[in-house]
C-alpha cells in the first residue's frame, strides 16, 4: 500500500458500490449491495463492510461520492468530492486505461456512453426514455424465463442460432420474447437474442450519432454479462475491455477525484452507526413551490437542497 487512502461511494437507483483505494489506485476494500430504495441504509452498509475489511489498520483521508443520490450521501459522509456519474466513470476508466476513447456503461436502470479524446471527456449521452438496454430489463426477462440473471450469459454463450428479438422498447421486446418462446426457440437462443437486443437498443438510442472508437471499455453491472460483451464485440467489430472490477468504476472514479482534494482529516467510520434522517417540505415563498429536502445527523442540520431561490434556503 502506498500514499494516502481514499474512499469512493457510488449510490445508484438499483445498486450501491463502495471502494477504498491507496495512492496508486489499488483496491484495498470493495463492497457491492442492492440499494433497495434506501440510499442512506445502503451507504451505511457499504461503509460498515469496508471498515470490517480494512480491519482498523488503514487511515482514510478523503471521501468521494457519485450516483443519483450523491448529494444526500455526500452530506451524510462529509464528502470532499461530490461528482456526477459522467465525470466519475470517466476518471475511473482513465485510471485503468489511459488511452481509452469510448466508455460503454450499463447499470440497473440507466446507461450512458462517454467519448474521450486526449484524456478529456468530449461528448456523452444517457438513456432518457427506454429501459430496454439496462440491467433491470435483463433481470425481469430472466425471471420471466424462470432463470437467474447470472444464468443469462451462460445460456447466451451456448447459443447456436440467436433469436431475433425486437429491440425498440421493453414492451415490444417482452412480447417478442414470449412469442419466440412459444414458437419453439431454445432458452439459449432466446437469451443470446435478448443480449443482442440490449446492445441494439443501446447503440440505436444512447449511442445514436456517436463515433465509437477503440479502445473501448465496458463498465457497469451488465459488463459482467459475457453474452452482452460478445454482442457488443460482434456489433462493433472491436475488442471490448472489461476489468474484473468494472462494476465498481463509478466508485473508483469518485475515490480518485477525492484523492486530489485531500483534507488531511481522517474519515470517521462511526458514521455508519450514527442516527440520521431527512425531512421534506414544500416552500410557499413563491410560485415555484419548491420541494426542500433537509438532512440531519442527530438533531444537527447538515445540508438542504431543492430550492430554486433564496426564499427556500431558510
Amino acid at each position: 500500500m502506498t500514499g494516502r487512502t481514499s474512499l469512493g461511494v457510488d449510490v445508484g437507483s438499483v445498486s450501491t458500490k463502495g471502494v477504498v483505494i491507496d495512492g496508486d489506485g489499488n483496491l484495498l476494500a470493495e463492497a457491492y449491495i442492492a440499494t433497495q430504495a434506501d440510499p442512506i441504509g445502503a451507504a451505511k452498509q457499504i461503509v460498515a463492510s469496508l471498515e470490517k475489511q480494512l480491519g482498523g489498520g488503514v487511515k482514510v483521508e478523503s471521501v468521494g461520492v457519485t450516483g443519483s443520490a450523491r448529494r444526500l450521501i455526500g452530506a451524510m459522509l462529509g464528502a470532499n468530492a461530490v461528482k456526477n456519474e459522467i465525470t466519475a466513470h470517466a476518471v475511473g476508466a482513465l485510471a485503468r486505461h489511459p488511452g481509452v476513447r469510448t466508455i460503454l456503461e450499463i447499470g440497473g436502470q440507466d446507461s450512458k456512453i462517454i467519448l474521450i479524446k486526449g484524456g478529456v471527456v468530449v461528448d456523452y449521452a444517457m438513456n432518457t426514455l427506454c429501459a430496454a438496454g439496462t440491467g433491470a430489463f435483463l433481470s425481469s426477462q430472466a425471471a420471466r424465463m424462470g432463470m437467474r440473471v447470472e444464468e443469462i450469459a451462460q445460456a447466451a454463450l451456448r447459443a447456436r442460432h440467436p433469436a431475433k428479438i425486437a429491440a425498440r422498447c421493453t414492451v415490444f421486446a417482452e412480447s417478442d420474447l414470449v412469442h419466440k418462446a412459444q414458437a419453439g426457440h431454445s432458452k439459449d437462443d432466446l437469451m443470446a437474442g435478448l443480449c443482442q437486443a440490449v446492445v441494439a437498443n443501446y447503440l440505436s438510442n444512447v449511442g445514436k450519432g456517436k463515433q465509437i472508437r477503440p479502445p473501448i471499455v465496458f463498465q457497469g453491472g451488465v459488463s459482467k454479462n459475457g453474452g452482452v460483451v460478445r454482442a457488443f464485440e460482434e456489433a462493433l467489430s472491436a475488442e471490448i475491455h472489461v476489468d474484473s472490477d468494472s462494476h465498481l468504476m463509478g466508485a473508483v472514479g469518485a475515490a480518485v477525484l477525492a484523492s486530489k482534494a485531500q483534507t488531511g482529516v481522517s474519515f470517521d467510520f462511526q458514521v455508519s452507526r450514527r442516527p440520521c434522517r431527512t425531512t421534506a417540505r414544500e416552500c410557499a415563498g413563491c410560485a415555484n413551490r419548491c420541494e426542500i429536502v433537509t438532512f440531519f445527523a442527530g438533531q444537527l442540520k447538515i445540508d438542504s437542497w431543492g430550492a430554486k431561490c433564496e426564499k427556500g434556503s431558510a
